[in-house]
């Protein structure tokens, strides 16, 4: 019987350890793209998205304000915005790219985007 408790003891510790890596993994991957970037519209137009370390992001482009939640998703930063776009912003080495999709389908070309903060 003791051995069995010992091992209970083993299993949910080991299950906390696996929990608190991955809510790590998570942290670190949000703390690489939180922050400001300057990029352009699918129009070509200036953009501003900023991503908080909690998942929200807000956006500027043309004096509209943006609101959405993004998430790290491998090398990317995806978000969803309130009004239904999806923009991805790439880390490409020491560079990024913003992709825009509505409705599940591309909208207009890739372009650069620069983190300024």
């Amino acid at each position: 019987m003791r051995l069995t408790h010992i091992f209970g003891n083993t299993s949910a510790a080991a299950a906390v350890f696996a929990f608190t890596l991955a809510i790590g993994a998570a942290t670190l991957a949000a703390e690489g793209f939180a922050g400001k970037y300057e990029t352009t519209d699918t129009n070509g137009k200036p953009f501003t998205i900023s991503l908080a370390e909690d998942g929200a992001a807000t956006g500027n482009r043309a004096d509209e304000g943006l609101q959405g939640k993004w998430k790290a998703e491998g090398n990317a930063a995806v978000i969803t915005w309130d009004s239904g776009w999806v923009t991805k912003i790439t880390k490409e080495g020491d560079s990024y790219k913003k992709s825009a999709e509505k409705d599940g389908k591309p909208a207009g070309s890739p372009s650069d985007a620069k983190k300024v903060e």
